[in-house]
């Protein structure tokens, strides 16, 4: 059951872990590996390219004749084993694309956030009143002082899509090295499974039963 915490840091209330993430999901972690590989892998550009010894200019002419010379025969100066030659089974450019239906997306999403629900892992920030300027006064607010935020859990903040206050809550976080903010529509696995904790604002925490 995630606390609520105000601009102070001072836990206010509970609040119900929502009901899609309070189920037992220990037994989808291959979704979870499929959803990560996908968001890993399809933003490779698949650009690395090598020629084959038929796309080499030259090497048409036998180097020598094929006997008496006391050498190995050769028939092109663009076979594998010569330098400048071809590259046998090299890299050619491909698509690193993988499909993943929106079914199993929301499966691995929610898997992941529900593991992070079950270890008491997720806090709600109700940003009402939320007037911080400072890095040193946002890093108390997070990890008890600016000192902590130095060895302290590396956290993940998200905010509500188009949210007011999330531009200023970005500014007072972005010199912490261990805190990164997000918004609920930029929100993915590999976000979740990378961050030790997560804090949702008040109003991302209320759009996750529709994520």
């Amino acid at each position: 059951m995630p606390n609520v915490i105000d601009s102070t840091g001072k836990v206010v209330r509970d609040v119900q872990t929502p009901a899609a993430f309070a189920a037992d999901f220990e037994k989808k972690s291959h979704a979870i590996f499929r959803a990560v590989y996908r968001e890993l892998a399809s933003p490779r550009a698949g650009t690395a390219s090598t020629k084959k010894r038929d796309e080499i200019a030259g090497g048409g002419r036998k180097p020598w004749k094929q006997k008496g010379t006391g050498r190995a025969r050769q028939g092109s100066i663009r076979s594998p084993q010569w330098r400048h030659g071809g590259v046998v089974f090299g890299p050619q450019p491909r698509s690193y694309v993988t499909d993943l239906n929106k079914k199993e997306r929301k499966l691995a999403f929610t898997a992941a956030l529900a593991d992070r629900f079950k270890n008491d892992a997720v806090t709600v920030l109700d940003l009402a009143g939320f007037a911080l300027t400072k890095t040193a006064d946002f890093a108390k607010l997070v990890f008890g002082s600016a000192k902590a935020a130095k060895t302290g859990p590396s956290t993940l903040i998200v905010t509500g899509k188009d949210e007011s206050g999330a531009g200023a809550l970005a500014r007072v976080a972005r010199n912490l090295q261990k805190v990164a903010v997000t918004d609920t529509g930029a929100l993915d696995v590999k976000d979740v499974l990378r961050f030790e904790r997560i804090i949702f604002t008040a109003a991302a925490f209320e759009t996750l039963g529709g994520k």
